[in-house]
């Protein structure tokens, strides 16, 4: 090899380095990131398929707090950039009932991603309202099961 291009591939592979080394590290709040996308999931499992009209008041209002849920961590600047229907495909194979026992699962999910230790006092107060948010849409959506086994 001569004297130019060994000088270029060592520069290459010492610019790669540290991208190579940053790609596996997570992000400031990587736990907020998994929040979101399990927000975003649980909504969509608590959407009727094609706007049913059927949809009770307490699904509605477990919606609203999982966009609240999501506002709250978007406004500590934590955001992924995705939209409310950037989320892993709902199964068709769950009935109605399933997909609400599905949304309960991600809406936990969600709380317990958003309880890992903040240092940020002002993100501690988002952190606090997001965690009411997800804790409210977690009650709705036990009432909504509730009225779906009646």
């Amino acid at each position: 090899m001569n004297r130019p291009a060994l000088h270029a591939a060592i520069v290459c592979i010492a610019l790669a380095a540290p991208m190579a080394a940053r790609a596996d590290q997570p992000g400031h709040h990587p736990a907020y990131l998994h929040a979101l996308t399990d927000l975003r999931h649980a909504r969509a499992h608590l959407e009727r398929r094609g706007g049913n009209a059927e949809m009770k008041w307490d699904e509605k209002t477990a919606i609203r707090e999982v966009d609240a849920a999501i506002r709250e961590i978007k406004e500590a600047s934590i955001d992924d950039g995705k939209n409310l229907n950037d989320h892993p495909p709902v199964d068709a194979k769950l009935d109605y009932r399933g997909q609400l026992h599905r949304a309960l699962e991600l809406l936990r999910k969600a709380e317990k991603d958003c309880r890992e230790e903040e240092d940020n006092n002002f993100a501690r107060g988002l952190q606090k309202r997001a965690i009411q948010h997800i804790k409210e849409a977690i009650r709705f959506t036990e009432e909504g099961i509730a009225n779906s086994h009646r």
